[in-house]
């Protein structure tokens, strides 16, 4: 499971890196053809806006995958380490329930339901671009499930240590 997680992490990464490097390059676009040429691009505007989707869910998959992810676990701290295991374990459950309800099957059905909707400035239909949603959460859900396991297993702490290491 670690090598998956590994090869999925790597993947992310990249997709990440393409993904944000054609967005960087479509806004300078359509920077330039707005201030320079004086003909604002449409297309440009419309596929800034669902590139930046991608990448903001694929790279808050990214961020779980390395429990990077906000915590507020002050009150976690605080119990014994079974506790910790508890509420660690619920966490994770929390996630893969609005994982799969919200991301996935929401996901699934708002790609369905708008698969053949066309965009006005791309020629392409909408659907395919809120695949975002269910790929996303698909991969929350693997994230979710590989970290619930290494804390049943004790291969993983409850709770991490947010504490950058003193030199």
């Amino acid at each position: 499971m670690n090598a998956v997680k590994n090869g999925l992490d790597r993947v992310l990464m990249l997709a990440c890196v393409v993904l944000f490097a054609v967005l960087v390059v479509d806004v300078a676009w359509q920077v330039f053809a707005r201030q320079v040429l004086d003909q604002p691009s449409g297309w440009s505007e419309e596929l800034a806006k669902y590139l930046f989707i991608w990448l903001g869910l694929f790279g808050a998959a990214l961020v779980f995958g390395e429990r990077g992810h906000i915590a507020v676990d002050f009150a976690a701290r605080k119990l014994p380490r079974v506790g910790q295991r508890v509420v660690a374990v619920v966490v994770q459950l929390a996630v893969l329930t609005f994982t799969g309800m919200t991301l996935i099957w929401g996901g699934i059905r708002v790609a369905n339901l708008a698969w053949a909707q066309n965009l006005t400035g791309l020629p392409v239909n909408v659907g395919p671009l809120y695949l975002a949603l269910p790929i996303s959460g698909v991969l929350i859900a693997f994230y979710t499930i590989y970290h619930l396991v290494r804390i049943l297993s004790g291969a993983e702490s409850a709770v991490e240590d947010a504490e950058p290491d003193v030199l």
